[in-house]
């Protein structure tokens, strides 16, 4: 089995693929790790500033063969970051498919508004992040409604954070 964890910035990828690993021992894959080592060895030009859609079209064919061979091995997986495509099962013939779940967290605009404050706090939970300025409550808002629209748009399974922040899978 492998879990695609996608969503908007801040909603707790990372922190969601460690207690699932915690839960049911499956490894995981960070992207922005992946990102990051790229980028550190001079294996692209691209920057960690680059534009998202950059990224993602240079990092999703690696990741891509990453969950074919995962799967390909009968080996567990979890994959956690932003640069899954919307469209991500374009690429898998059905026999992949059947081995992959994917969700998407999102933050409803009444979360954001009632729990800026502790989204940013808790920004650190698992990693360091080394400048969070530019995360405001404008951009969060907009990068979860962007989200949500997508996961309607491409019928993508997501999880809407409204309440209180609880996520969960159950295998």
């Amino acid at each position: 089995m492998v879990i695609l964890i996608g969503g908007a910035s801040h909603t707790g990828k990372t922190n969601f693929a460690q207690k699932l690993l915690e839960k049911y021992k499956y490894p995981y894959l960070s992207i922005d790790h992946l990102k990051m080592g790229l980028i550190r060895s001079g294996n692209t030009e691209l920057t960690p500033m680059s534009d998202d859609l950059a990224l993602t079209k240079y990092l999703w064919p690696i990741i891509r063969e990453i969950i074919k061979t995962a799967i390909e091995n009968v080996q567990n997986l979890i994959v956690e970051g932003c640069y899954i495509p919307f469209d991500w099962k374009t690429d898998f013939d059905e026999s992949y498919l059947q081995q992959i779940q994917y969700i998407c967290l999102i933050m409803s605009e009444q979360y954001i508004r009632l729990h800026f404050e502790d989204i940013k706090n808790f920004a650190n939970v698992i990693e360091q992040r080394l400048d969070d300025s530019d995360y405001t409550m404008e951009f969060a808002l907009q990068d979860n409604a962007q989200m949500l629209e997508m996961c309607k748009r491409y019928n993508i399974k997501y999880l809407l954070i409204d309440d209180e922040y609880h996520v969960d899978l159950e295998l």
